[in-house]
């Protein structure tokens, strides 16, 4: 069975035998080569699918890929799209998805203007590790979690030495293949670090991204930096080590995460270090990957009585030598095809001023109470639905909206609220939530 992957196909299922969809016409064998077997997960704004390569470079290489179609063509997904293709072409690495030069291409539907962005990539197989916890049933043990930082920070050694860093770190993003390797998937969020973009964050011109439970508080103002990455992996391994997710520890009183009675067998100097990669500053935090990778090494061995690298370099997790593909930094990606969209510039989300002082959902809700002419039920009942999408920051944000803005109406309040959350259907049913 061969799938059309037109969004608007009323039947999508055809023979293997056709070229052309028998519903809706449009090509069933992609840039010649590729073919969709079945749809392998979906969102909002784009789906995935397992596609057979007939060309496979060699016999050692598995002919499934992973195709991914982005159907929401807004200018910004587009660029993260882009952004994501161009990346994983440049880097070759067991720990990030293998990305052919010319894996990136535009898919016409059958009597359509509007282009499907593609990119096929490495099947990565395994389970991700939120479904490999759910599985298993269990948390994994100190020894394991060391061992398995030291593999994503080698792959985030890798990343930041390139000047980029991924900015979405959390369970749901790491895959575990069989042979135990761990590999960081989707880059599209991934953003490299040049003059324009310290430029644009120090304007506040840059998008803040935020997976609520694992950013940290500048990633939501436009302000990460690759010690992001630090304090997203600090939360994920909160989650592998006590199995609950990071903002059920959250105590918002002292803007602190209290999940050290929930991994009563983790060594104090193991929590302690996992405590400074989520420390609020990112100055607190380690300051490179080869920082973290030392105190990996030298906690292992106070642990342990042995020493982790050697063991790790044979496997090719630990000692990265990995060369870029010959695409020049910054060079942008050639799509194959004669149509283009036309240039629009992205929407930017405003970053707020950095935070001085932890602030408690209490001290938010009096705050607003004193300058604002909303009502403070109202208030605190827009800050119970935020927390929703972006986690305990939302006691923040929302104080920090009306400190600026104190006569806001409630529809302000509300609009200037949604901004904040991320995914445009996510802002969209927070705003019709708290609005009906």
């Amino acid at each position: 069975m061969t799938l059309c992957i037109n969004p608007r196909c009323p039947n999508p299922n055809n023979q293997d035998t056709l070229l052309f969809c028998v519903s809706c016409g449009s090509e069933l064998l992609l840039e010649g080569r590729y073919r969709v077997i079945q749809q392998l997960g979906g969102g909002g704004f784009g789906k995935t699918y397992e596609v057979i390569d007939s060309q496979a470079a060699n016999e050692s290489q598995s002919n499934l890929k992973v195709l991914k179609v982005l159907s929401f063509n807004h200018p910004k997904y587009v660029e993260l799209f882009q952004r994501e293709a161009q990346f994983l072409t440049r880097l070759n690495h067991p720990g990030i998805p293998q990305v052919e030069p010319d894996a990136y291409f535009l898919f016409y539907p059958h009597n359509s203007a509007d282009p499907l962005h593609c990119l096929v990539m490495e099947k990565i197989e395994g389970l991700d590790l939120n479904q490999y916890i759910s599985r298993r049933g269990a948390c994994i043990a100190e020894k394991r979690a060391i061992q398995w930082m030291i593999q994503l920070v080698s792959i985030l050694k890798e990343i930041h030495s390139h000047n980029f860093f991924h900015r979405d770190i959390k369970p749901s993003n790491i895959m575990l293949r069989a042979s135990g390797q761990l590999v960081l998937i989707d880059f599209g969020t991934a953003r490299e670090v040049t003059e324009t973009y310290m430029s644009k964050r120090s304007d506040g011109q840059v998008t803040g991204l935020f997976s609520a439970g694992y950013s940290p508080l500048e990633q939501l103002n436009g302000q990460a930096v690759p010690q992001s990455d630090f304090f997203a992996l600090g939360r994920t391994f909160v989650y592998l080590l006590t199995g609950k997710h990071p903002s059920e520890f959250y105590d918002s009183y002292i803007d602190d995460l209290h999940w050290r009675e929930a991994a009563p067998n983790i060594s104090p100097q193991f929590a302690d270090f996992i405590d400074r990669m989520m420390a609020r500053l990112a100055s607190q935090r380690p300051q490179s990957a080869d920082v973290i990778l030392q105190e990996l090494e030298d906690i292992y061995r106070s642990l342990y009585g042995t020493d982790l690298s050697s063991r790790m370099n044979q496997s090719g997790a630990s000692k990265l030598s990995q060369k870029m593909r010959d695409v020049p930094t910054g060079e942008p990606l050639a799509i194959k095809t004669t149509q283009l969209l036309p240039h629009s510039t992205p929407p930017v989300v405003p970053a707020s001023p950095p935070l001085q002082a932890p602030v408690t959902a209490e001290k938010a809700t009096a705050d607003s109470d004193s300058s604002s002419s909303l009502d403070p039920s109202f208030i605190s009942r827009c800050q119970q639905e935020l927390a929703q999408f972006i986690g305990p920051m939302a006691s923040i944000v929302c104080q920090r909206i009306l400190s600026k803005n104190p006569k806001l109406s409630a529809a302000e309040f509300v609009a200037a609220l949604a901004q904040k959350i991320p995914d445009p259907k996510q802002a969209e049913a927070f705003q019709k939530r708290v609005l009906r």
